[in-house]
């Protein structure tokens, strides 16, 4: 179950990265954001209740809440138009979060761990840009944080669900030192492709996201 709800955290940062980059328009991102939110929300409830006190499966289903209440808020701005502060400021909350279920992962010594480990960290980065675009004003920000998310969509859902579903053998050391390597190459040529870029694009304005 946890498997499916990765792939599709995947699909959902992948729209709205694409949302972000001004490749899908107006409020069309709205049902996959419902759909995935209620997803991450169903999901862990049913874990947490069928859990029977067990407090590594407890932990591990609590972490969803943060996807999927992202997702409700997201779905929720684009339908009435919200000021999107507050989901600026919650996403500021999730970094804290996110920061604390990877040292709990990496603190497993193992490979499952540190591929999670990895993936929360990566995970804290884009929530860590969602704040300071949504609350902090950083517009300019805009199409750099749309490009890191769709990105993660892939490489932080897309690929490792997939590897889950077909062959779990395969979630290494080496598959989270791979992704962790990915990840920041991609970051900082996203950077520099948006900050060599600036000066001849139109001026952000601030996203609903």
């Amino acid at each position: 179950m946890g498997q499916t709800g990765l792939l599709f955290v995947g699909a959902v940062l992948f729209i709205n990265g694409l949302s972000l980059l001004g490749w899908v328009k107006g409020k069309s991102l709205v049902p996959m954001n419902i759909f995935v939110g209620l997803l991450q929300v169903i999901t862990p409830l049913y874990l947490i209740f069928t859990a029977n006190g067990d407090p590594a499966v407890i932990l591990g289903a609590s972490g969803l809440f943060l996807f999927g209440f992202t997702y409700l808020y997201v779905a929720a701005n684009n339908t009435f138009d919200l000021d999107a502060s507050g989901l600026g400021w919650f996403c500021l909350y999730v970094v804290a979060a996110a920061l604390v279920y990877a040292l709990f992962n990496i603190r497993e010594a193992n490979a499952a761990g540190y591929v999670f480990g990895v993936l929360w960290l990566q995970w804290a980065f884009l929530w860590f840009l969602f704040w300071l675009v949504l609350s902090l004003g950083r517009t300019s920000l805009t199409r750099y944080t749309g490009a890191v998310c769709a990105t993660q969509g892939i490489i932080t859902g897309f690929i490792p669900a997939l590897i889950l579903i077909g062959e779990p053998s395969l979630f290494t050391t080496e598959l989270a030192i791979a992704i962790a390597v990915v990840g920041i190459v991609l970051d900082v040529i996203f950077f520099w492709t948006v900050k060599t870029t600036a000066a001849t694009s139109p001026a952000a304005t601030s996203p609903t996201y």
